[in-house]
Formats: C-alpha cells, sequence, structure tokens
C-alpha cells in the first residue's frame, strides 16, 4: 500500500535544509516531520542505527538516511537522474566533497562562534524546534556555552578566520567556480548547487545570515536558487 513520503528533521539541521531544497525545487508531496532535539536518536530509531535527521521514507515505507546519499537518491527516483547527470563528473564529484568539508564546517562558527552569537542561536532554536517544556529551556541555556566553548571555539581558532571572513571567502570560491554561469550546475542548478544552499539556508532563521548579505556575488546565487524552488 502506498503512502505518502515522509521526512523527519530539525528545522535548524543543515543537512535536513540540503534535502528539503531539493524536494522543494522537485515539488514533491512530502511530509516534514519534526523530531525532538533532545530526544533524537529514539525518535528515529526506526530507521535503525543511524540515530541522525534527516530521515526520508518513500511510498513503499523505506528509509533512507545521510543528505548527500539522499540528494542522489531523490534525484535519481524522482528526477530521472538529471541533475546528478553531468558530462564531468569528476567535477561534480570534487565540489560536492569540498561543499560537504569546508561550507557543512562553516556553519556552526557562524552561529555559535561568540558566546553572544551561541546565546541568539540556542534560544531561536528552542522557539523553532519541536521540544518538551523543561526541555526547549535546558537547550537555551545549557546548550549555548556548549556549542560555544567545547566545538564553535576550537574551529574559529583552528581556522583563524572570524566566520564572516571564513563565510565569504567560502563564497567567493564557490561562486568562481561557476565560471561566469549562473549556477555551479550551468543555466540551472545540479546537486552541488542544492548542496551548498542548503547550508547557507540554515544560516537564514538566524540574525547571523546578515553577515553573509554583502557578498554580492553569493547572495545573487542564493537568490537564484531561492527562485528556483516550486
Amino acid at each position: 500500500m502506498s503512502q505518502q513520503p515522509t521526512l523527519h528533521l530539525l528545522y535548524s539541521c543543515p543537512f535536513c535544509w540540503k534535502v528539503r531544497g531539493l524536494i522543494e525545487h522537485l515539488g514533491m508531496d512530502v511530509a516534514y516531520v519534526p523530531v525532538n532535539g533532545m530526544k533524537i536518536r529514539k525518535e528515529v530509531a526506526f530507521a535503525g542505527d543511524w540515530g541522525k535527521v534527516p530521515v526520508f521514507t518513500d511510498e513503499a515505507g523505506q528509509h533512507f538516511v545521510d543528505s548527500t546519499p539522499l540528494l542522489r537518491h531523490i534525484d535519481a527516483t524522482y528526477n530521472n537522474g538529471l541533475l546528478g547527470t553531468t558530462d564531468d563528473q569528476a567535477r561534480q564529484d570534487e565540489w560536492m566533497a569540498w561543499v560537504d568539508t569546508k561550507m557543512s564546517k562553516a556553519t556552526v562558527p557562524i552561529l555559535y562562534g561568540s558566546l553572544g552569537s551561541a546565546l541568539k542561536t540556542t534560544t531561536r532554536i528552542s522557539k523553532i524546534e519541536k521540544f518538551g517544556f523543561l526541555s526547549k529551556r535546558l537547550y537555551a541555556w545549557a546548550g549555548f556555552p556548549i556549542m560555544w566553548g567545547i566545538i564553535a571555539r576550537k574551529r574559529v581558532k583552528k581556522d583563524g578566520r572570524k566566520p564572516k571572513q571564513l563565510w565569504h571567502d567560502l563564497l567567493t570560491e564557490f561562486t568562481q567556480a561557476h565560471n561566469g554561469q549562473a549556477f555551479f550546475g550551468g543555466e540551472s542548478p545540479d546537486l552541488v548547487d542544492f548542496a551548498a544552499f542548503g547550508y547557507m539556508r540554515s544560516i537564514s532563521p538566524f540574525p547571523q545570515f546578515d553577515q553573509l548579505t554583502d557578498h554580492e556575488a553569493g547572495m545573487a546565487w542564493y537568490r537564484r536558487m531561492e527562485a528556483s524552488l516550486s
């Protein structure tokens, strides 16, 4: 018996935003199922021992995990693989790895790179995610010193650049790789565009997104990606 596909997610998860962008672009009828950020492993246990989001469940009840393989699966299954088909597969694979390595690691520094930023981020997350009454407050006030002190501060120190400069450098490198085209994929976006868009879009619910808006080429590409969504 066929069922509506679902995507279990966190609204603040960059890996979930990657998949959501492609789903919206293709105009798929998918139900978004938010999970409790304090109980992720338990709430997606049905998908096996992956223990993370996003989790995509198709019409037949099969579960698929891991955002980049998920992009490829959705494109292949619901779009005849058109976004993953290219004359230069090595280039696409190389830049997909670049996006998943460089941009994914840059989201934490810009959202949690200072104590003030970290507090703004955890407070915002506590409002947009599915939390219980107590866990919402616990995450907002206990989460920010952990994210800042244990994770973000180390990444910022290791990289040596302020989070804004890091993102501007990444956007410059990425948009230059478009070789004068509107998208990495050429005249229309491909899977690399959707991966990069997802990471950047995951910052958009937070005030730190303002730090990216003065990168002219990056924002022009971002607006074109927004316009490509159904």
